[in-house]
This record gives C-alpha cells, sequence and structure tokens, in this order.
C-alpha cells in the first residue's frame, strides 16, 4: 500500500521536530551546572580590638548560574538604630543578616591582616537549595534581625543551629568523647589573655553563671570551635556517609605577629603597686596616729561608683551574662554611704565599716569556694578593703582625722 505524499511528510516533520527537541534538550541540561551553589563557612581569625577578639564566621555562596560570589554575616547591627549606645548597653539591640560580595567581605581582613579560612561543603544539590532558601527568607526585611546573644546566639550559632534545623539527624557531630573541661570563663579567657584590661572587664562585668562547663555544642558559639566541629562532621543519607566538608582553602595567611601582650601598664602590677602603697601609708598612719581618711572617701567612691555599674548590669539589663555577678560584695553600691559617713563623721559609720569588712571577707569566700571566679588582678583590693575598714574600724574614735 502507497503512503501518501501528504502523510509521509508529516510523518518526517514530526521525526526531525522530536529530534530537534530531544538534542536541544540534551544540549540545554548539559549546560547546567551539575550543583547549583557552591556552599562554604568561612572563618576569620581573631583581631587585636575587644570586638574582634573571638573571630568571626559566615556563610559564603556562590551562585554557579549567575556567578554571583555572596557572603551571608549574621553578625552586623544597624549604627542608626534610636538610642543605639543605651540599647547596645542595655542588650536590647538586635543584630541582622546582611548579604555582601565576598571582595567586599574581604576588605577589613586584608587591611588588618586577619587570616581567612575556607571550608567548603559537600552537599547534594537539593541540600544547597535549602540552604539557599533558608537563607534567602531569613534575609527577608521580617526575619533578617534577631536578639545576639554572645554564648548562645550569635554569628558562629546561628550557622550550626540552621545547619541542624535543615539536616536534622543527618548532620551527625562526631563530638569529641573525652573533651577538656572548660567553663565559659575559661573559654573567654583563651582569647583576652592577651589583653589584660579587657580580661578584667570582661570579669567585672560577668557573673557566676559563665563559671559553669560548657558543653562540646555549647562551644561553638566560638568561630574557631565551630570550624573545628564542621571538621569532625559528617552527613548520612542521600548517598554514602560523607564528610561534611569536602574541601579546605586558605583565603589569606599572614605573617603570624603576636597580639597585644603583656605591658606594665597591666592591672595586676599596678593593683599590687597601689596595694603596696596604702599598706605603707596605713602603717605610717598606725605610727603616727592619724587616720588619712581621704585615702578612704577616695577608695570607697570609686568601689561604689563600681558597685553601681554591676547592679545596673545585673538587674536593669537583659544580658543573661551580668546575673549573680558577685563582685557586687566587694565593689559594694553602697560605699557611696560610707562616704558621706567619712566626709561627716556619724555615729553608724563603725557598723557600715564591719558591714564593709563582711562583705570583702565573703568575696574571698566565695572565690575559694569557688562560687564565682574573680579576676586575680583584685586580690590586692580586696586586702586593702580589709585592711582599712580593720584599721578605720578600731581607731576612727580616736585619733586625729587628716583627709
Amino acid at each position: 500500500m502507497k503512503i501518501p505524499d501528504f502523510a509521509f511528510k508529516n510523518w518526517l516533520k514530526f521525526i526531525l521536530v522530536s529530534l530537534a527537541v530531544l538534542i536541544l534538550g540534551k544540549n540545554a541540561k548539559a549546560q547546567e551546572p551539575e550543583e547549583p551553589y557552591r556552599i562554604s563557612l568561612i572563618t576569620c581569625d581573631p583581631g587585636d580590638e575587644l570586638y574582634s577578639t573571638f573571630g568571626h564566621s559566615a556563610i559564603r555562596v556562590v551562585d554557579h548560574n549567575s556567578g554571583r560570589d555572596l557572603v551571608f554575616n549574621y553578625g552586623t547591627f544597624d549604627f542608626n538604630t534610636p538610642f543605639f549606645y543605651v540599647k547596645f548597653v542595655r542588650r536590647t539591640l538586635d543584630y541582622q543578616l546582611s548579604v555582601t560580595t565576598f571582595e567586599q567581605f574581604l576588605y577589613e581582613y586584608e587591611y588588618f591582616q586577619r587570616n581567612v579560612r575556607e571550608q567548603v561543603l559537600d552537599l547534594s544539590p537539593e541540600q544547597q537549595r535549602m540552604v539557599m532558601d533558608f537563607l534567602r527568607t531569613n534575609y527577608l526585611p521580617e526575619n533578617r534581625k534577631y536578639r545576639y546573644d554572645f554564648f548562645y546566639d550569635n554569628c558562629s550559632t546561628r550557622i550550626r543551629d540552621f545547619m541542624q534545623t535543615l539536616f536534622g539527624d543527618q548532620l551527625q557531630w562526631n563530638e569529641r568523647e573525652d573533651p577538656p573541661s572548660k567553663t565559659f570563663r575559661e573559654l573567654i579567657d583563651e582569647y583576652v589573655y592577651p589583653l589584660p584590661w579587657s580580661d578584667l572587664g570582661i570579669d567585672l562585668a560577668l557573673g557566676a553563671v559563665i563559671d559553669v562547663e560548657a558543653t562540646e555544642w555549647e562551644k561553638q558559639f566560638l568561630p574557631d570551635y565551630l570550624e573545628a566541629a564542621f571538621d569532625r562532621a559528617t552527613l548520612l543519607g542521600d548517598g554514602p556517609s560523607r564528610a561534611l566538608v569536602k574541601e579546605r582553602n586558605v583565603i589569606y595567611e599572614f605573617p603570624e605577629r603576636e597580639r597585644g601582650g603583656m605591658n606594665l601598664l597591666n592591672p595586676y602590677l599596678i593593683f599590687w603597686l597601689f596595694g603596696l602603697v596604702i599598706g605603707i601609708l596605713t602603717f605610717k598612719g598606725f605610727k603616727s596616729k592619724k587616720l588619712y581618711l581621704g585615702l578612704d572617701i577616695g577608695i570607697f567612691s570609686v568601689l561604689g561608683l563600681l558597685g553601681m555599674l554591676i547592679a545596673f548590669m545585673w538587674f536593669f539589663t537583659e544580658h543573661s551574662q551580668t546575673k549573680n555577678n558577685w563582685n557586687i560584695l566587694w565593689a559594694f553600691p553602697l560605699h557611696l554611704l560610707l562616704v558621706y559617713g567619712l566626709v561627716n563623721p556619724k555615729v553608724w559609720i563603725r557598723k557600715g565599716l564591719m558591714g564593709a569588712l563582711i562583705l570583702a571577707d565573703l568575696a574571698l569566700v566565695f572565690w575559694i569556694l569557688g562560687l564565682q571566679s574573680f579576676h586575680p588582678s583584685i586580690m590586692p583590693l580586696l586586702l586593702v578593703i580589709i585592711l582599712r575598714t580593720n584599721f578605720l574600724y578600731y581607731n576612727l574614735n580616736r585619733w586625729k582625722i587628716h583627709h
């Protein structure tokens, strides 16, 4: 049977169109990248300033389709926020997720010569899309801000937490079986020890709540510990089990240099010299039967003002780490009443001096029992309080007053 000419032509046209569609589809598929994104954890080494002392973490995303190279950064805030400094001190200032190019992100680290490392994550295309979808949603104006917490909700923990949220039991952190025991304060000390005045300030501001042992999970509030956790982690399912990190790259590696360092103007030397001077003057006063109350007015004025700051941070801010701060035992706000009582001697002043002595002794007991770890440099200050309150208690009503 002969096929009609028009039927043959239609059949041939159908075959040719089908082949063309098939070939074009294959070519289009071949042009699509196997992985839509390249996702990495970026870890930046600590800097010399207090705000950069602990390093930084961020997420880098390279979009293979558009060629964009972006950094998602949870460690930023808006300086134009009304009452910025008040909110910063009270911990009512919101941090936010920001997005910048990788090139712009590196400017600061190149300028200050801070090392930067990259861990490329071994995610499937579907997992890459999950991460990118999460970051896009989190960057929406209504989602990007969050209430920063140094230990529990910061630039590092945000990354760890969204990875855990997205992958659940598929993500195994493989924590060390017998890790060294460290409290939150000890973890901080690893970074601020070269900055003795910053170390003192942190120990004065933060209370007993940070003198508890941190778990391996909790240690990841520090970028270095998060980086190590990513190195140990594995992914299950979606093919064979594999390491979370498939590639490590050094972005910047500058010559090693000392961070800060102890110098003569450190609290240890200055406070012990101060204690020595007070001891000598007290001995001289004992021999000459003079009180030198100007010393005590100055000392208790400073301690009272410091106590007011500690009380403010404890009771009137939302910082969880400034609670239960037993530095208030020796830097007590009501020491300002002692100042008033010494300037205008009152009958109750000896009771006030005895109260200050008992509080300083209690601070030593709290320290010895481990209820709170105080900064070692305050030891001479405690001894000065104990010495002067004893001296004044027994001699205030007997000797000539010298301001």
